[in-house]
């Protein structure tokens, strides 16, 4: 569950205040409460245990870390928080921040961002979609393991879906995956796992 607190914030107060704290994201100046649960939790996890290991598979010098704020562009006072993100380690000597507080401030030190679907499914398939393509990231991976997106998005009847967006220009294309498919990754060739696999029990 996600909830709007009332506190408006600059990115600077934001990073200053909650940089380390992983329940909170800003968004346009409003701190967002990320709530999350443990079912979300432990998707999560195994999603970061998947692409860890085809990390480390590929020799690739990439990392999932602990905590990491990515600060959008635009003048909308914003910085988002995946479920999980894979940052490019050599890419980090140019970001501003880096060597002070785990926030990024250019796509290109991204390669793939991760978002867990919660109530705040709207945020994730539409905003999100526009936020981390203009940024430039490559590989964003919207995960419904629980099949809450709009019909818009996930289809009919509504399930659990997996949604892989691979930045072709400037936009996404968008490829959907359900129960018992093997998702594919440009990025990742070699990773090998279905919706299932990272579903809770």
């Amino acid at each position: 569950m996600t909830y709007t607190l009332s506190k408006t914030l600059s990115v600077e107060a934001f990073t200053a205040q909650y940089a380390d704290d992983p329940r909170y994201e800003l968004a346009d100046g409003e701190l967002i409460d990320m709530e999350p649960t443990g079912p979300h939790e432990a998707v999560g996890g195994k999603l970061a245990t998947h692409i860890g290991i085809a990390i480390a598979q590929a020799k690739l010098p990439w990392f999932i870390p602990r905590t990491c704020l990515i600060r959008t562009s635009g003048e909308a006072a914003t910085a988002r928080r995946p479920d999980v993100v894979v940052l490019d380690e050599t890419a980090l000597a140019n970001e501003p921040l880096w060597e002070r507080e785990p926030v990024i401030t250019s796509g290109r030190s991204v390669k793939m961002a991760v978002e867990v679907v919660s109530t705040n499914w709207e945020t994730d398939y539409a905003r999100k979609v526009e936020e981390y393509a203009l940024l430039g990231i490559p590989e964003y991976w919207i995960v419904d393991f629980r099949g809450l997106g709009g019909t818009v998005f996930i289809g009919k009847p509504k399930q659990p879906t997996f949604t892989v967006c691979q930045l072709k220009g400037d936009e996404y294309i968008q490829t959907q995956y359900r129960k018992k498919q093997a998702i594919s990754s440009l990025l990742l060739p070699n990773l090998s796992f279905k919706l299932e696999d990272v579903m809770p029990l």
